[in-house]
């Protein structure tokens, strides 16, 4: 089984055996466009260059050829948005990404406007806007949409049309131009429980029906790789939003099975079962996943604009540390009195806060980049606890322990951290990447070679638990101190 696991930073391709194992893969960077403040930017034409640079690096490594591939999954970065023109595939602006501040009026004073429809809070956040805001901006491009020579989606609708031949399509087929349910769910286009594309809400957003890609359950039929190509002929059976493929990935098809993602923004979905759940909390409802002729599986939502990221600028922006594993080697036993609050484009979930701007409060001369460091992992955990109460408080579900995965969970302080900060037990997968392979799993068992989400589950390996060690008045003292801390983020833009 082959995935595509395009995200916000990098673009890898993984393969993995019936066992669930990794054989092989390979990863690519691209840039990260910012042209002004609160603006974050992508190039569609380099992320599908990566793209194609992962796969031939991740089949060339083991030598293995496409008819070896039983089946591809494609698994992306949510809520970014690409326009391209049909007849060259060249795309008519960058991508805009999911952490972009510049659609946030959409709502005007009403950010709840469609909750109840969509499960998404009317913001920043989702794609439509963002298509929107690129046919509004680039000159003709709403004239171009009327007259169908322009399609729009997000990352797997764009890797997905030039998978399966692009502008030339493929052998006489033409490309497609499909999304799964889970993207599909974070537009702000979408009914929730039809899972169809709503007309009234497109029109109210600005989005023309006729650009947007056919919505497609998770596990179902996304056509073939192009013949041309490594993968040629490989049959592309499973589609799923970053963070869906991450609760695949983790096996959590249980009601009450939750996941968090330390990626480069933070993400805690909780699995509600067949109805959605309109939160009163601050958090979102998405569709979790669909297998095609069943009804699809629903999962509250909580997501924080940064987590790695926060890492990432302690090491390029203010080079205090030369790389990311090195925090937890300089990390001091306490902060010093020192509090990073990260809202570099405002606060997400369960705030919502787009006035917020990132802070660090409590500096003495006293303080280094060792206090620093810790503040950074603090910051983390404290977020991800904001999140964890508002999910007990909308679904009435106490955590009895926290699934992980992702890039920061290596890092050991950070996971007791998390475990004294909650208060629960936190327990890490061997394999801490389960973004991919949740959407090889998904590929697989749409292909038949996994024959059941038992299957799935069985191939779950744990590596490590942590339990909480600290008193609950230490506990308190910490979170009361973020407070004061976040207080002091609010109100600046």
């Amino acid at each position: 089984m082959a995935a595509i696991d395009q995200g916000t930073t990098s673009t890898r391709c993984v393969i993995i055996d019936r066992d669930g194992q990794v054989v092989s893969s390979a990863q690519y960077e691209h840039e990260q466009i910012m042209p002004r403040q609160g603006w974050v930017e992508h190039d569609p034409l380099e992320i599908w260059a990566n793209t194609r640079r992962a796969v031939s690096t991740a089949m060339v490594d083991i030598d293995v050829s496409p008819d070896r591939i039983a089946a591809l999954g494609v698994t992306n970065q949510r809520e970014t948005a690409v326009v391209w023109e049909k007849a060259t595939g060249k795309p008519i602006h960058n991508a805009i990404v999911w952490q972009d501040t510049r659609t946030a009026d959409v709502a005007g004073e009403d950010p709840r406007r469609w909750l109840d429809r969509t499960g998404l809070l009317a913001n920043s956040y989702p794609a439509g806007p963002k298509i929107a805001w690129i046919l509004d901006h680039v000159e003709g491009a709403r004239e171009r949409a009327a007259r169908g020579e322009l399609l729009a989606g997000t990352i797997d609708t764009w890797l997905l049309w030039n998978l399966t031949g692009g502008a030339r399509g493929d052998e006489g087929r033409e490309a497609v131009h499909a999304t799964d349910v889970t993207n599909a769910s974070r537009t702000l286009l979408m009914d929730l429980r039809t899972c169809e594309w709503d007309p009234e809400l497109c029109a109210e957003v600005g989005v023309p029906v006729e650009v947007l890609p056919e919505i497609r359950a998770s596990i179902s039929d996304f056509g073939a790789v192009r013949r041309r190509g490594t993968l040629a002929g490989v049959p592309i059976t499973g589609v799923l939003g970053d963070q869906q493929s991450a609760m695949f990935g983790q096996g959590c098809f249980e009601v009450g099975d939750a996941k968090n993602t330390y990626g480069t923004g933070l993400f805690l979905l909780l699995n509600t079962g067949a109805q959605p759940q309109v939160s009163e909390h601050g958090l979102l409802s998405t569709v979790l996943y669909q297998r095609e002729g069943e009804a699809p599986v629903y999962a509250l939502e909580g997501s924080v604009a940064v987590g790695g990221s926060l890492i990432q600028w302690l090491r390029d922006q203010l080079g205090i540390i030369r790389s990311a594993d090195e925090v937890e080697r300089i990390a001091a036993e306490d902060n010093g009195g020192v509090y990073i609050v990260p809202a570099f484009s405002g606060l997400f979930a369960p705030r919502w806060r787009p006035d917020a701007r990132g802070v660090i409060v409590g500096l003495t001369r006293f303080a280094d980049r060792s206090n620093i460091a810790r503040a950074a992992l603090e910051a983390t955990a404290l977020q991800t606890r904001e999140v964890v109460e508002a999910m007990v408080a909308d679904s009435g579900i106490e955590l009895t322990g926290l699934r992980v995965d992702g890039g920061m969970t290596a890092n050991d302080t950070l996971m007791q951290l998390q475990a004294d900060i909650l208060g629960t037990e936190v327990h890490r997968p061997l394999n801490i990447e389960t973004t991919a392979l949740g959407a090889a799993f998904a590929a697989g068992v749409g292909r038949g070679f996994w024959s059941s989400l038992d299957d799935v589950r069985a191939l779950q390996v744990p590596d490590r638990s942590w339990a909480p060690g600290w008193t609950v008045e230490r506990r308190e003292a910490l979170v009361g101190e973020w407070e004061r801390a976040v207080a002091r983020s609010l109100d600046w833009a």
